[in-house]
């Protein structure tokens, strides 16, 4: 037998590398050995930190006689999740049809074309409370491929007919208007758990992203409500069981209602996330116990996540050895002194564009409010690594790598919109324009050729023929081929779950190009995204947050704060000047304007000429720091003394 997963980048696919399984990975190969037999495949879809995964490795794939019947009767491949997002996005709409309990590990029966016939999650070795033991799923799914084959493909043909046409259906409603988004909140509020903090009942999710949109300044009783409501929550999720206390940081979610019995895993995104809601909570009311947890999910990011190549790893295990027993959490519940005599979990250390790009927005914008440069250098060496190793040449974006290793999937639309976001936001912290040029080049190959200027065109490797526009963005190189083969490909899922969608994404990040720039291609893009999204983010606000918070920013005027100080201090500065320079700096730091930058007029003449339009013309006056404060590019006159700033 041979073994496919020995030398795979992702870690997830090497733990299953020894078992006796005869997996594959994802790819051609498996499908056209799949024909070959005429055989149907079992596609298991994990990822390193999934706990059921675990033990569905040590139950069941681990098993030598499941092992045979799995060699006997399909072809097996094992797919991480985190490698291949559309992968998993295409059989999880798919595996709906089969059962309501969607998760992972989420193991689907194709038939060698790629249509799903059979679908479900975890499954026991032998039979437990009704649940049928996962021999006894193979030996169903073997007799309905062999005695019922012409229903069983006419149903799988039918199934990936009703989703494309489902996924292809576009939504072009109007924007939301102020009175929609605060009926958005409203309907939150109704969801809240007033008694224990958060959102229904159990199990208790943070739901990162909503607080983006909570948190977004708007005017108005109801939106004031809403940070209200981000507010109460972000306070009760700190002192709860979901942030570990000894090394900061979120688990994934909590099984009971009072956040009580985490799933002890800790994920890039959900902490990326929380770490820009607990900063933007500060910033809009300082208090100490934002800051305490906004120290520690920083901490957690770049003591623990951070790898020796400067990108973050996508998450830490919730499982560990403790007494020399394997333990889900118990590394978690032991003190600091108990953990120095323990093993920590391991670290999924692949790096993935996407994820990195929210930690160093993240840290980028933290870095400025609390003052803390030593994360803004942690949030640079993260991005210099990603676009050293994730960025081709010919401008191609990797979705993964480990050790500087690349994957060779695809990247999504995600990957391209969250490293923009991310991106633009370390432009703005660190002055440096270089990374809003990569920026802006990521977001331009996702647009079609018809909204890019002659002079920005890229080469002929950024569209792909087969690949249709979907909410104004087109996914570069046309995604997963082996999708695209099988008519299984979702280009246009707008749903975020834990993380922005990479249409919300891209969306965000083009906003924030418009409000950089004016150049109108980016506005039009941002509304396309949330036009795309609205009517099922007006109707279910929890799970589109990123959507609403950018349909929020696009009801009002772009604000920009641009402070300009000299090239060079000037050693003979007086006390008052030096006292008044301070004042500004530490009175930007809590601004919420779009765009807040402080840059010195040589870094203000690079932007500018690089086509960052905001940056024009802006210098500053008499060796003082020099703000200029814009609503849609028009600009009020500059100030150099702090009281003079508009309020916000």
């Amino acid at each position: 037998m041979t073994n496919r997963l020995a030398e795979a980048m992702s870690p997830y696919l090497r733990s299953h590398a020894e078992q006796p399984v005869d997996w594959y990975p994802w790819g051609p190969e498996a499908f056209a050995e799949a024909a070959r037999r005429d055989v149907p495949l079992l596609v298991s879809i994990g990822y390193s930190t999934c706990h059921w995964c675990h033990v569905m490795a040590r139950e069941s794939f681990s098993d030598e006689h499941i092992a045979e019947l799995l060699r006997r009767d399909f072809v097996a491949v094992k797919v991480d999740r985190e490698e291949h997002p559309d992968v998993d996005a295409s059989y999880l709409a798919a595996a709906g049809a089969f059962t309501r309990d969607l998760g992972w590990p989420l193991n689907v029966f194709v038939t060698p074309r790629g249509h799903v016939f059979h679908a479900g999650t975890y499954s026991p070795p032998v039979p437990l409370r009704g649940h049928p033991s996962f021999p006894q799923v193979l030996e169903a799914v073997r007799v309905a491929w062999t005695e019922r084959r012409e229903q069983v493909v006419a149903s799988a043909d039918g199934l990936a007919r009703a989703i494309a046409e489902t996924m292809s259906s576009t939504d072009d409603a109007p924007l939301p208007e102020p009175g929609d988004l605060d009926a958005a909140i409203a309907a939150v509020e109704a969801l809240e758990d007033r008694e224990l903090g958060g959102f229904g009942t159990a199990p208790k999710f943070p739901m990162a992203p909503l607080f983006d949109f909570l948190l977004t300044p708007r005017e108005g009783e109801v939106a004031r409500r809403g940070v209200d409501l981000a507010q109460r929550t972000l306070r009760t999720m700190g002192a709860s069981a979901l942030r570990d206390p000894v090394e900061g940081g979120f688990f994934r979610y909590a099984v009971n209602r009072d956040w009580s019995e985490p799933h002890y895993e800790r994920m890039l995104t959900d902490n990326a996330l929380l770490l820009t809601a607990y900063t933007r909570a500060w910033a809009e009311r300082p208090s100490s116990w934002a800051a305490s947890v906004a120290t520690g999910i920083a901490e957690f990011l770049i003591g623990t996540l951070q790898q020796p190549s400067g990108g973050f790893g996508s998450a830490q295990d919730s499982e560990s050895v403790v007494d020399g027993v394997g333990s889900e959490g118990g590394y978690y519940r032991r003190d600091a002194d108990g953990r120095a005599r323990l093993t920590p979990p391991a670290v999924d250390r692949k790096v993935l564009s996407g994820w990195n790009g929210l930690a160093i927005g993240a840290l980028a914008e933290a870095s400025t409010v609390f003052d803390r440069p030593e994360w803004l250098e942690s949030a640079r060496w993260a991005a210099d690594a990603v676009v050293e190793n994730h960025l081709g040449s010919d401008g191609t974006l990797a979705r993964a790598s480990l050790d500087e290793r690349r994957s060779g999937a695809a990247a999504a639309l995600e990957d391209h919109g969250m490293l923009a976001e991310g991106l633009l936001r370390l432009g703005l912290a660190t002055g440096e324009v270089r990374y809003a040029e990569v920026a802006r080049d990521l977001v331009d190959r996702c647009l079609p050729d018809d909204t890019v200027p002659d002079d920005t065109v890229p080469d002929e490797t950024v569209t792909d023929a087969s690949s249709a526009a979907v909410a104004g963005f087109i996914l570069p190189g046309g995604g997963d081929p082996v999708l695209s083969t099988q008519g299984m490909r979702i280009d246009g899922d707008p749903s975020e779950g834990a993380y922005p969608s990479g249409i919300s994404s891209l969306g965000r990040a083009s906003l924030l190009l418009f409000q950089l720039t004016a150049d109108g291609r980016f506005r039009d893009a941002a509304e396309r995204a949330v036009r795309f999204a609205a009517s099922a983010a007006l109707s279910a606000p929890t799970a589109f947050g990123a959507s609403l918070a950018l349909a929020a920013s696009l009801t009002g005027p772009a604000s920009q704060l641009i402070v300009v100080g000299p090239d060079r201090a000037d050693p003979d500065e007086d006390e008052a000047r030096a006292t008044a320079d301070r004042a500004m700096c530490d009175a930007v730091r809590t601004r919420r304007d779009d765009v807040v930058a402080v840059v010195s007029e040589r870094q203000a003449v690079a932007w500018a000429t690089s086509g960052f339009d905001v940056f024009a013309e802006r210098t500053s006056r008499d060796g003082r720091l020099t703000a200029y404060h814009c609503r849609d590019f028009v600009c009020r006159l500059p100030v150099t003394d702090v009281a003079q700033l508009d309020a916000r």
